[in-house]
């Protein structure tokens, strides 16, 4: 019994011990494992069809990653209700960081607060990694508005509540939704007129049967310098630098009206912090090189570079905002 009880105790010494030796073993092992990362094939989902905007963003940046990392990265197309399919599939994906989301304002902002029954949640079904890019939209106009300016657009709205019109991509979409809330700013009456994409939309605004867009810089920005359409307003907090003569809403007597078009890069929830962060400073890298800023830029957009803890906090704050935005504009989906 006695030899036992010695051999027992140096057992659970032993054990002890290891246990201790155990777990210091394994911390350099964990983290070899995600230095280690990717091993294998990256996959970026995008929600919509090939040959968009969000679609040429993802391959620009997964071909820097792919060299960055030595490792392949493909662009996986998943389009479908507004990009909530493509942005469901992410969200329950494997928390291990080889299935992406480059998700937009409209799937990871607007559509929690849109559609009652989402099957997932924009905030808590993902890991915010860092803001991809930022654009604001332009307020436009065409021939059959005289106002030049917010001041006189305001104006001539109150004048006649519900003459003016303006289009949008649909219903739900920023673009609609920042005419809701520039008429909740304003207090002002504008008719919604939805078409499915902005070419309509467009097409419409430049035939005069439509009044005004908010509209995407790319899409407008041919017309623009065509003169056939002309610019009232842009609607980040700061002018952009491609339109200086152009003043925001905010400086025509509206202070924090901001409405952004944005992409981001998401994980799926519970993704380890390391993988996150590794995430996160790659990402930014690629998005700092020359060519990347130079295309995209020259494009109208601002490109990202937040930490993660500030991406997420931008999100909470733009789904807050959008879901603010519909309920009190009463907007219900199509």
């Amino acid at each position: 019994m006695k030899r036992f009880a010695l051999n027992r105790r140096t057992l659970v010494s032993a054990l002890a011990a290891g246990t201790t030796l155990g777990l210091a073993a394994l911390t350099p092992l964990a983290a070899s494992a995600q230095d280690a990362y990717p091993s294998k094939i990256v996959r970026i989902v995008v929600p919509f069809p090939p040959g968009g905007s969000t679609d040429l963003l993802a391959r620009k940046l997964g071909e820097k990653l792919a060299a960055q990392w030595k490792q392949t990265v493909i662009v996986d197309n998943r389009p479908g209700a507004g990009g909530t399919v493509g942005a469901d599939h992410v969200s329950k994906s494997a928390p291990d960081g080889y299935t992406l989301l480059l998700g937009v304002t409209g799937s990871n902002g607007i559509a929690g607060s849109l559609y009652p029954n989402l099957p997932y949640d924009p905030v808590k079904g993902f890991t915010p990694v860092t803001a991809v890019v930022t654009a604001p939209l332009l307020l436009v106009k065409g021939e059959r508005v005289a106002a030049k300016t917010v001041a006189e657009l305001v104006a001539a709205a109150k004048a006649k509540p519900g003459s003016i019109t303006y289009g949008s991509p649909g219903t739900g979409t920023s673009m609609h939704l920042t005419g809701e809330m520039f008429e909740l700013a304003t207090k002002t009456a504008l008719l919604h007129i939805p078409y499915r994409g902005s070419a309509g939309a467009l097409s419409d605004l430049m035939g005069g049967q439509i009044d005004l867009m908010f509209g995407d810089i790319l899409v407008v920005m041919p017309q623009i310098e065509a003169k056939k359409l002309t610019p009232i307003a842009v609607t980040s907090k700061e002018r952009h630098p491609m339109f200086p003569n152009v003043p925001t809403v905010a400086e025509s007597g509206y202070p924090g009206f901001e409405a952004l078009s944005w992409q981001g890069l998401f994980a799926p929830p519970g993704t380890p912090a390391a993988i996150v962060d590794k995430l996160n400073k790659d990402v930014n890298a690629a998005l700092a090189s020359a060519d990347i800023q130079e295309y995209f830029v020259s494009r109208g957009f601002k490109l990202g570079g937040s930490g993660a803890a500030e991406y997420k906090a931008f999100i909470e704050a733009e789904n807050k905002k959008w879901a603010t935005i519909v309920k009190t504009a009463g907007v219900k989906p199509d």
